[in-house]
């Protein structure tokens, strides 16, 4: 029994070391506060199966189809309100005390009185492992993580599909400016 507790661990060390998902459930109250809500959980089976949709053909389609191939999940959580106050700062301070951990690093953090915005890596060595959006406005709460290796010239792609809102990347530089 002892060996077995021993391969166990073993085995199960490189996922462990690789970090936790994040956990977006906290969130999911406020679908019934929200006029209209998004809730996008695809695993990387579910990423692979829609990604065979995709032309290989077209070369923005087969570009979005290499970086899918390697990710482990992508999940978007995003609200909109009819008015402002409908959701709190700690509904949002529950995924961002997730991305206090060491492997994290915060790249973008836009504090303002009608909006926040954060964009935030995992790093594995030189790799990017994971990552994490938040755009916070007053009447839209908006979350993106990408689980998996990305490739960040190939990341724009990913807007518009698989449930990413559609130019998520200029959202987020406009408010870092």
């Amino acid at each position: 029994m002892k060996n077995r507790v021993v391969w166990f661990v073993f085995l199960l060390a490189p996922a462990l070391a690789s970090g936790q998902m994040l956990k977006l459930e906290s969130l999911d109250k406020l679908a019934a506060k929200a006029s209209q809500s998004v809730n996008v959980n695809l695993d990387g089976s579910l990423l692979r199966l829609a990604s065979r949709f995709l032309s290989s053909n077209d070369s923005d389609e087969a570009q979005v189809k290499k970086i899918v191939a390697g990710l482990k999940g992508v999940y978007v959580r995003n609200y909109e309100f009819s008015k402002a106050g409908q959701y709190q700062e700690s509904d949002i301070e529950a995924i961002r005390n997730q991305l206090r951990d060491s492997k994290w690093h915060h790249v973008v953090e836009v504090r303002g009185r009608d909006n926040n915005a954060d964009v935030c890596l995992r790093q594995d060595g030189d790799n990017i492992t994971g990552l994490a959006v938040i755009v916070a406005e007053a009447l839209e709460l908006t979350v993106v993580y990408i689980d998996g290796p990305i490739d960040m010239d190939g990341l724009s792609k990913l807007s518009g599909n698989f449930g990413i809102p559609e130019g998520i990347r200029n959202k987020v530089e406009k408010k870092s400016k």
